[in-house]
């Protein structure tokens, strides 16, 4: 397997590519990475979300997780890996003037995409920062909530990802991540491939290991807010694997999936953490209802 250093410049460079790939191409491949097709493998639709622009938006998550995120007006926000702004403009709308956002990148071609976007935009309070998510390049104890969509995935070092977000995190504070995990093992071939570490897929660790880590870095109150599966085309996964190899995967049934899983710091206002609650339970109920389901029915997908 490649060092922890190589990964990350084959990630940084393919997303450098990819911050130049219209959204249609990534939405068609594993975070652009692979033979596009004319399906949408992993992105979440964002159109309906208030603050969504379409400029910002490169077709790389995996989720929602702002529509669990619980950002109220006047909170100071962080989004990990943010890209060319997207979940960073959503969270805005949901601050308020009187908040403010925080995007961190480690590809500087994403970074100018996305200060560009919100320079065209006109939002003074949202700011984007160059920095590794190994190593914050924010203050301890000064974020209420942090997001990201996809991106932990992609970092060698998850455990030191989590224990970056509980010391920025206020005591009390929250985060809301989409992710992709496993549950079975992929073959040796793909999870070796390099180029697959930035397609979002190789990168990926076990469900119930993603789960203990969060437990192990001192969060929470921990829940897994939605789950769906991902379903990558065989003319992606033969670029990578051979017909026997592809054959044997299929008949592992591993399941490659989308989680968006909510946590807490310990600490902080006890009415606060609860009003919060109250309204993620109403959230989430809500979302079910538009699907005509209950909550948690079999295959609704909220948890």
């Amino acid at each position: 397997m490649h060092s922890p250093e190589q990964i990350k410049s084959v990630v940084r460079e393919k997303y450098s590519e990819i911050a130049l790939q219209d959204k249609s191409t990534n939405e068609a491949s594993c975070c652009g990475v692979g033979t596009p097709g004319t399906y949408t493998i992993m992105a979440d639709s964002y159109t309906d979300l208030e603050g969504y622009n379409p400029d910002a938006d490169l077709g790389l998550g995996c989720g929602l997780p702002t529509q669990f995120a619980q950002i109220q007006p006047g909170d100071v926000v962080l989004d990990l890996g943010s890209g060319a702004g997207n979940d960073a403009f959503v969270a805005r709308a949901e601050t308020g003037a009187g908040g403010k956002v925080i995007g961190v990148d480690f590809t500087p071609t994403m970074i100018q995409r996305a200060r560009e976007n919100a320079e065209r935009l006109g939002y003074h309070n949202v700011e984007f920062r160059e920095g590794d998510i190994e190593n914050l390049p924010v203050s301890d104890h000064s974020v209420d909530v942090v997001v990201s969509n996809c991106v932990l995935n992609l970092v060698p070092d998850k455990p030191q990802v989590f224990r970056e977000i509980m010391r920025v995190l206020r005591p009390g504070g929250h985060f809301s991540i989409s992710d992709v995990v496993l549950m079975g093992d992929l073959p040796d071939t793909l999870r070796n491939a390099a180029e697959m570490y930035a397609g979002c897929v190789s990168g990926a660790i076990q469900k119930e290991d993603y789960l203990e880590i969060i437990r192990q870095a001192g969060f929470e109150n921990m829940s897994v807010q939605k789950q769906k599966p991902i379903l990558i085309p065989d003319e992606i996964l033969r670029e990578y694997l051979s017909e026997a190899e592809l054959k044997d995967f299929i008949a592992s049934k591993t399941g490659i999936l989308s989680v968006t899983v909510y946590a807490e710091k310990p600490g902080g206002d006890p009415e606060l953490k609860k009003e919060r609650s109250e309204k993620r339970k109403v959230s989430l109920r809500s979302l079910a209802a538009e699907a005509g389901k209950a909550c948690c029915a079999p295959g609704s997908g909220c948890c």
